[in-house]
């Protein structure tokens, strides 16, 4: 889709983050790396994008919706995916979020959750890495 001559949207509503949220994912689980990697841990999607249109609603909206927790959800995810994720996962997801937003969307809150999305990459992987066995510290970038 070409955004230069497409009407985008304001992101003013939870049904505006699920959209792009269940959009993301549409892309993310066509990807020939994370796909695999999100289509074996999450069994129950429509749940799945329920909960993460919840995190960004409390991103975005301060909704105080969202129960859970990020940082121990992705340390648990690196563990079963034998700690083989890399910063270029993160930026392939970034990649795709950042493209669904652009896309479809505008404006401050459309910034905001880009914004978040930058910082929330770094100390996601931050976080992974801090809680790998030591033996693994040496998978900065690609897996072996």
């Amino acid at each position: 889709m070409n955004t230069d001559t497409a009407i985008r949207k304001q992101v003013l509503t939870r049904q505006d983050l699920f959209f792009i949220v269940d959009a993301f994912y549409k892309e993310v689980r066509k990807d020939e790396v994370l796909g695999p990697m999100f289509n074996a841990t999450i069994h129950d999607w429509e749940q799945h994008l329920e909960k993460i249109t919840d995190f960004w609603s409390n991103q975005i909206f301060d909704t105080r919706v969202y129960k859970g927790h990020p940082m121990e959800a992705h340390v648990e995810f690196d563990k079963k995916m034998h700690y083989s994720i890399t910063p270029t996962h993160f930026g392939t997801w970034l990649f795709y979020w950042l493209n669904t937003i652009n896309t479809y969307y505008e404006g401050a809150n459309a910034e905001l959750l880009k914004e978040r999305a930058r910082k929330m990459q770094t100390v996601l992987y931050l976080k992974i890495f801090e809680h790998r066995p030591q033996k693994s510290h040496n998978k900065l970038d690609e897996p072996s």
